[in-house]
């Protein structure tokens, strides 16, 4: 396998080696997509953006670089990651990291969330599963995505300027009061480093995961769909953490929904208008159903008393635990 930052003997490294190169990975992504969120952040807040356009756009398309950093090394020579990076990580986000989250502390939900964003975010992982059906992700299904993506941003800043209030704004400046007091250049400084340390993430990641996959026997698609997708996540959830934590459940739901959004979006759209994604027949009996699924449930989560509560973070995690055994007996030929 050829990596653009760095040459390793992936072949002749010893499994532990493999193993250690995976941890790297992860801790370079986690640590790389937490800077570059807190700079992203900064910056928004020291220019005076507003605070909604900011949770939708700015925190959810940093916290998913790690995403579009993988699939973007791993496409040319490994599609099967780069789209079950995608798959995977949205999976992830909604059974693993808001399941987790809301047995921290149960998480109040925003209207908005329910009203808006999760209708949009099930219709498009719609159009998603519609477009791998007709066979598979190409460059004009790429272009729309990315059509998708510029409306999606537009439609956002423009209702963030119709709906924005005082109280809005104060909210926001109370949970990002760290942020805030970091200057504009080095919270540039700040996107920099995370964008370098995603990079060599991404590229550590992919190599040691394609070589495992290749000793262990497993397909590529099925490390993408697990080992690489929650490794690319785990931004999300130091991100949610952090904010439950910090009494802002509502800002943590809203940076899942927006990644997944971006995810399927910005990282799918990026990654079919240049090299294309063949999808297998297994991802439409398994994965995408799955997530169709899980995005449903989790309007229903939301809309039972605008909270989702630890008896309901609970099930997200034993779901998606069933979701990752079903894909492995499926990936593996075991299923079907």
């Amino acid at each position: 396998m050829t990596l653009a930052l760095i040459q390793l003997p992936f072949p002749e490294l010893h499994l532990i080696g493999l193993l250690l190169l995976l941890v790297l990975g992860f801790a370079a992504l986690t640590f790389g997509g937490d800077i570059l969120t807190s700079g992203a952040a900064a910056v928004s807040v020291n220019m005076r953006i507003d605070p909604m356009v900011v949770g939708l756009t700015v925190v959810s398309i940093a916290t998913s670089m790690p995403e579009m950093a993988t699939s973007m090394m791993a496409v040319k020579e490994n599609p099967g990651i780069a789209l079950g990076n995608i798959l995977g990580s949205n999976l992830a986000n909604i059974g693993l990291i808001l399941g987790i989250a809301a047995i921290i502390a149960p998480l109040k939900i925003n209207l908005r969330l329910i009203r808006r964003e999760v209708p949009i975010m099930i219709g498009v992982t719609v159009i998603f599963g519609l477009f791998a059906m007709g066979g598979g992700f190409h460059r004009l299904e790429g272009m729309l995505l990315l059509a998708l993506t510029a409306s999606y941003l537009i439609y956002v800043v423009r209702g963030a300027k119709q709906e924005a209030t005082p109280e809005m704004e104060k909210e926001f400046s109370e949970g990002t009061q760290d942020l805030g007091q970091r200057s504009t250049p080095v919270a540039i400084v700040f996107i920099f480093i995370g964008a370098v340390l995603l990079a060599l993430g991404a590229d550590l990641l992919v190599g040691a995961s394609v070589e495992i996959s290749m000793r262990m026997g497993a397909s590529e698609l099925f490390v993408g769909l697990t080992i690489v997708a929650i490794g690319t996540s785990l931004p999300e959830l130091a991100a949610s953490i952090a904010a439950v934590r910090a009494g802002h459940g509502d800002m943590c739901a809203g940076n899942i929904v927006g990644s997944n959004l971006f995810n399927m979006l910005l990282i799918g759209g990026s990654v079919a208008t240049i090299s294309g994604m063949d999808v297998g027949n297994a991802l439409l009996v398994v994965e995408f159903p799955a997530l169709i699924l899980l995005s449903g449930l989790l309007l229903w989560f939301f809309k039972s008393g605008h909270v989702v509560s630890r008896r309901e973070g609970i099930a997200l995690l034993f779901i998606y635990a069933g979701i990752l055994a079903l894909s492995a007996l499926s990936q593996f030929g075991l299923l079907f």
